[in-house]
């Protein structure tokens, strides 16, 4: 018996919601609206009490798959790891297909977002590079090799 029947969204947690947003919407993605949520529902799913946080629902264009940034405004976060390899255990990198891998990560560079290693090229299929984003969200940026 399967239990699942869609992928619905990924969360990240970041201390600078309006910055997280801002560059994930410069490589394409839309946003909606921030909205809070707080009471008995928040505090029953997280495990604890009186905490309230503000979210942002990403969807690359056409839909999909969501991205859920939030950011809590109680309790206040804990610090996480903004230098971690990609090696440290836990949720590492969120991946987006791309049209243009080079300018995606020129454009990304200019924003102050740098390669974690460099662009590499898999099988003939897929080039693909790791760019550190805000707040050290690894962002894996694909694109597909025209034959």
């Amino acid at each position: 018996m399967t239990f699942v029947r869609r992928f619905d969204h990924v969360g990240i947690t970041v201390a600078d919601l309006d910055a997280a947003t801002a560059f994930f919407v410069s490589l394409g993605l839309e946003a909606d609206q921030k909205m809070a949520v707080e009471g008995e529902f928040l505090d029953t799913v997280i495990g604890m009490t009186g905490a309230r946080t503000e979210i942002v629902m990403l969807r690359a264009p056409g839909g999909g798959t969501t991205l859920e940034l939030s950011s809590f405004t109680r309790p206040d976060h804990l610090p996480g790891s903004p230098a971690a390899p990609a090696n440290e255990l836990g949720l590492r990198n969120v991946a987006f297909e791309v049209h243009d891998l080079q300018a995606a990560v020129h454009h990304a560079a200019a924003g102050g977002y740098g390669l974690v290693g460099g662009i590499g090229e898999y099988e003939g299929v897929w080039r693909m590079a790791y760019v550190r984003g805000p707040e050290g969200i690894i962002v894996s940026l694909a694109e597909r090799i025209e034959k």
